[in-house]
């Protein structure tokens, strides 16, 4: 795994050790904290002390404002599908952007992109593009509720699916106010409208047998089920085949519309998730990758659903209206992106995550620490517990049992900061194309360290 070469030019790329209350990180974080509230703009990417401001990225390599070096192994949690300033994003931006920008018309980059991903996606016969997953895990919701003419949408409990009211229930329960576990509580994001939870049932994750009864209670009031393949606060953990099954029967039963969550799990197969498990979903909740870069959604699935939802030419039944959706420089900038993620990059990217998490497994084990490997193709999760988890009652009770799981998982995350290497606070790593066999192994290489280096 020893990168010597590799491992020389990140010790020379500046030498500033992470936390530095003197570095220009920690002073435009003073600055920010007088005009933003905590300093931020995004909760996902503040983190204890301060954090590390970027000034420029290339490819698989970004540069903080103190002139450090780093391998960005999360890649803005999942849409720089080629790390940073892609030659062909950057000059289709350029391109585009020379000749306009935004406008209240439509353009032909967005018939090309929505025509690569009606090719590439055989779930989705149209699509319609708005700015961000949660936008379009929102109005595939909306969809779906006025499509049925039903209020209730299922979910899984600890399942994220972006900050809209109705997703964000039973995101992140806590025992106070969960329940029973075989009857999962609906639990309302704070600030979140009056009586939102009661339109939204959870179900337990893999539990064929509760997951089953739940729905069929609710059948004749439930407009769909939203499911993420992978869901991301586990780690990227699939759903089984069971559940999945079982879901699609209950849906087919009552008559409810089953929607993927792909904006994360669009890279568990080149051809969608959907594809890859042989499941067939009624609507999708699209992003992050297939914007190159920019922000975007895009919900998509069956024509006939969108068609009657969506067409003015039909008396749009559902209004979808977005000052920048489907904007000239996020499609040109998708278009160039998805383009180059052909076949042949998929899978060599995918086999570059699987190098990735047997090296991680290796450094468990050599390092005697207690840790699970989770995730699939280029998505990873690396959690400092001493078992598998099986849903976020598992997570959340382990460290519940075990709180110096967090302080350990954040010494790791200064000491990968330290090494080179920025990952999710959380311990995920989200791989672009940018990356070579050489970054990965330095990684692992980071990992063992780091793991040796933790209190006992």
């Amino acid at each position: 795994m020893n990168n010597p070469k590799l491992a020389l030019q990140m010790e020379n790329s500046g030498g500033l050790q992470f936390p530095d209350l003197q570095s220009r990180s920690a002073q435009l974080f003073a600055r920010a904290c007088a005009v933003l509230p905590g300093g931020n703009t995004r909760h996902s990417v503040y983190f204890p002390p301060y954090p590390i401001y970027a000034v420029r990225g290339q490819g698989c390599r970004v540069w903080d404002a103190d002139g450090v070096e780093r391998i960005d192994m999360m890649n803005n949690y999942s849409s720089l599908i080629h790390g940073h300033s892609h030659p062909a994003v950057v000059r289709a931006i350029a391109q585009q952007a020379s000749r306009l920008t935004s406008i209240a018309l439509p353009t032909e980059p967005e018939i090309e992109l929505a025509e690569l991903l009606v090719t590439r996606l055989e779930a989705v016969e149209q699509v319609r593009f708005c700015n961000s997953g949660t936008e379009a895990v929102l109005f595939a919701i909306k969809a779906a509720r006025a499509y049925m003419g039903r209020p209730l949408i299922a979910k899984i409990e600890g399942a994220y699916h972006g900050s809209g009211e109705t997703a964000a229930v039973s995101t992140s329960p806590t025992p106070v106010d969960w329940g029973d576990a075989n009857c999962p509580a609906s639990v309302q994001d704070k600030g979140s409208a009056s009586g939102v939870a009661q339109d939204v049932i959870v179900i337990p994750m893999n539990d064929v047998e509760n997951g089953r009864r739940i729905l069929r209670e609710h059948g004749p009031r439930l407009a769909g089920a939203l499911i993420d393949p992978l869901v991301k606060n586990l780690g990227f953990k699939p759903v089984t085949s069971a559940f999945l099954s079982m879901v699609r029967e209950e849906l087919d039963r009552c008559g409810g519309l089953l929607i993927f969550d792909e904006v994360y799990s669009l890279r568990l197969g080149f051809h969608g998730a959907h594809h890859e498990l042989g499941m067939r979903p009624d609507l999708l909740a699209l992003g992050k990758i297939i914007g190159g870069g920019l922000p975007i959604g895009a919900i998509g699935g069956r024509k006939d659903i969108l068609t009657e939802l969506f067409d003015p030419q039909k008396g749009a039944k559902l209004n979808h209206a977005g000052t920048f959706n489907a904007n000239p420089l996020t499609m040109a900038a998708g278009l160039a992106a998805m383009t180059h993620f052909d076949e042949a990059a998929f899978n060599r990217l995918s086999g570059l995550g699987q190098r990735l998490r047997d090296g991680l497994q290796e450094a468990l084990k050599l390092s005697g620490r207690p840790g699970i490997v989770t995730g699939t193709t280029s998505l990873t999760g690396l959690f400092l517990v001493d078992r598998p988890i099986e849903n976020w009652r598992d997570l959340v009770g382990m460290i519940a049992a075990n709180p110096s799981v967090m302080k350990k998982s954040e010494l790791l995350f200064h000491h990968l900061l330290n090494k080179g290497i920025i990952i999710g606070a959380q311990g995920f790593f989200v791989l672009s194309t940018a990356i070579t066999e050489a970054e990965v192994d330095h990684a692992i290489d980071a990992v063992l360290s780091g793991l040796k280096s933790l209190p006992t």
